[in-house]
């Protein structure tokens, strides 16, 4: 009995969805729905669930073209996107995170603190890189001392990608090399911390100092 009802309830769902939402230049506005984002039209769902179908098989300039896609697509992919970002593979959480980063939508800062991440210390360290690079991006600069560690890494791609999402975003540099030898580039660094330091100073940006 109650697995009958429990079916009648997902047909009357199903019956009245289409009641919940307008059309706009193709793309269905929810007039009483929860989703707080422009519900895509069924053509447009469908491609979208596509890509994200195929994105942990694609790579190089494909990988990279999806991401462009789906950042385009905006809005519509949202609702789609968004679970996508606690992905357990790393590099399709991250390509998530690039595409939605891309969009520069402040809305979708709180979207994104409300996901049920793991601990910091339990995330992919590129994935903990680029979920940083994404809240910047949008608006977000709490996440800029992330960034500026990284500089600090080891690997020398990891230093080049964080002194490029800073200068995406900053406009700064500091005379920060990652191909310097290590004094120059801690020096580097302790500019761009106390640049961080007096913007929290004024206010501008949370947090205390990382050391």
């Amino acid at each position: 009995m109650t697995q009958r009802l429990s079916r009648l309830a997902l047909c009357a769902l199903v019956i009245l969805a289409p009641a919940c939402v307008t059309t706009v230049d193709g793309r269905e506005v929810p007039t009483d729905s929860d989703s707080p984002w422009l519900e895509p039209s069924p053509v447009l769902e469908a491609q979208i669930r596509d890509q994200l179908e195929r994105l942990p098989w694609t790579h190089g300039a494909e990988r990279v073209d999806q991401i462009r896609w789906l950042s385009n697509v905006g809005e519509a992919a949202y609702e789609l996107l968004l679970p996508v970002c606690l992905d357990p593979r790393p590099d399709v959480a991250g390509s998530a995170l690039a595409a939605l980063g891309a969009t520069g939508d402040s809305r979708l800062v709180e979207a994104l603190h409300a996901l049920d991440w793991p601990k910091d210390e339990k995330l992919d360290r590129g994935l903990l890189l680029e979920r940083a690079r994404t809240y910047v991006r949008l608006g977000d600069w709490s996440q800029l001392q992330v960034l500026v560690d990284g500089l600090q890494d080891d690997e020398l791609w990891t230093r080049s990608w964080c002194a490029q999402a800073l200068y995406e975003v900053t406009k700064q540099r500091f005379e920060y090399d990652p191909h310097a030898e290590p004094e120059e580039r801690a020096a580097a660094v302790e500019r761009w911390q106390q640049w961080l330091d007096s913007r929290r100073v004024e206010g501008l940006l949370p947090g205390e100092r990382r050391r």
